[in-house]
């Protein structure tokens, strides 16, 4: 069966809560955080209900908790095809794991040591970098982006490169612009030197399958309320890394990863959120992808962002269309529907005459919800020449066609 957004808006109570005028709101903020389907809601509701505890514990509540805890690790490794899933760390956001893994490797860095970073990185992806910098007397390389499509410069990625570079940190998908790097590519040309890569995929994984294995990468980080979970951040490390690396932690808790990384007691009722947030993954590929019933919850999940995948394709490719027939509208990044592998749906524009706040303003008075400004992408707005930032339009699996054509309307009439 083709994957169709009106199959699955019903599951999504925030879609269906009229405004105050009666209109249904169209939610084009995602690439800022997703709506989250009803199971996701009442899992976190039913933890309390039934598991309500800490871990370890020799009762009931304290022992249906750890399952949960176990199963949600092994399934957020299926997501990511990782190898094990104590290589999984679950913690707060992206932010504070990145933050928890620049010092930790801070403390393996002498001083002259080389770290390369991108002006295309969100800046959870930078300053956790420049101030280990600052404070170990590191030397920062940056890699510019070519600014006509917003695409990464990969020869300056290889000048930059020495024996020198310990660290090499890139964004999956920009969450700004959207462009998608090679990621495996770069792998392969940091461990050239003897670098660790570090990823920051948290908008890469709402939008395509993510494969650490096949990456190749070191470190990747991404965030669950990105892609239709509750508020959570998740690291993957390649567990040899994780175990030896130096963390700071309390005295009784276990020196193994992943438990290591995990200070203090976790919200565990976001984890059972998470859980039935992959579970909507495998139930999009058991429903959406393909007429064979996948074998299995990490082939099916992945079948499942396949489905979604092709449908925002079309649906990305029809609002860029769109934008570049108004009148005034510029768009960064790539607009070339041949080279859309390279790109997530999420579109940064501006309209002569107005600024990005100003559109933005205009847009949420007749309920459509885009972003604007930097979303913390100052490296890029910056290269772009664009301080006011830009307005950015981000497609979610429940978007539909006639929700971008309300849109193109009504940027077209301001």
């Amino acid at each position: 069966m083709t994957f169709r957004a009106e199959a699955i808006r019903p599951l999504f109570p925030a879609l269906n809560r009229r405004a105050e005028d009666g209109t249904l709101p169209i939610f084009l903020d995602n690439p800022a955080g997703t709506q989250v389907p009803q199971t996701v809601i009442d899992a976190v509701s039913d933890y309390y209900r039934t598991m309500n505890a800490n871990s370890g514990g020799r009762f009931a509540t304290s022992k249906r908790n750890d399952a949960m805890v176990a199963e949600t690790r092994r399934a957020m490794a299926d997501f990511l095809n990782a190898p094990s899933p104590t290589e999984i760390v679950i913690g707060p956001n992206m932010t504070t794991l990145c933050f928890a893994l620049s010092r930790a490797i801070a403390q393996t860095l002498s001083p002259g040591d080389e770290i390369v970073l991108t002006r295309m990185d969100h800046d959870a992806n930078v300053a956790p970098w420049t101030l280990i910098a600052r404070d170990r007397g590191l030397q920062v390389k940056w890699v510019d982006i070519q600014t006509h499509d917003c695409t990464l410069d990969m020869s300056m990625l290889e000048a930059a490169l020495s024996e020198k570079t310990r660290l090499v940190a890139t964004v999956h998908a920009s969450n700004a612009v959207g462009t998608l790097n090679p990621v495996d590519q770069i792998a392969d040309m940091a461990h050239a030197v003897g670098a660790w890569h570090v990823v920051d995929a948290v908008q890469s994984a709402p939008h395509v399958p993510i494969d650490v294995a096949a990456l190749g990468c070191d470190f990747l980080l991404c965030s669950s309320y990105k892609f239709y979970g509750p508020h959570l951040g998740i690291l993957w490390g390649r567990e040899e890394l994780l175990n030896r690396l130096p963390v700071y932690k309390v005295r009784p808790a276990k020196n193994a990863a992943p438990w290591r990384w995990e200070v203090g007691t976790p919200s565990y009722e976001t984890w059972h959120g998470l859980l039935a947030c992959l579970e909507h993954w495998q139930a999009l590929g058991e429903n959406f992808g393909g007429v064979d019933k996948p074998a299995g919850r990490a082939a099916a999940m992945k079948r499942g962002l396949l489905a979604v995948q092709a449908y925002e394709r079309e649906l990305v490719a029809m609002l860029i269309d769109g934008l570049s027939a108004i009148k005034g509208v510029s768009i960064a990044g790539i607009t070339d529907s041949a080279r859309f592998d390279w790109r997530v749906p999420t579109v940064a524009m501006v309209k002569a005459g107005h600024t990005p706040d100003e559109i933005a303003e205009f847009l949420a008075q007749r309920h459509i919800y885009v972003w604007s400004g930097d979303y913390y992408a100052q490296e890029i707005m910056q290269r772009l020449g664009r301080p006011q930032g830009l307005v950015r339009i981000g497609i979610g699996q429940y978007n539909t066609r006639a929700e971008i054509s309300r849109l193109l309307e009504l940027l077209e009439a301001m």
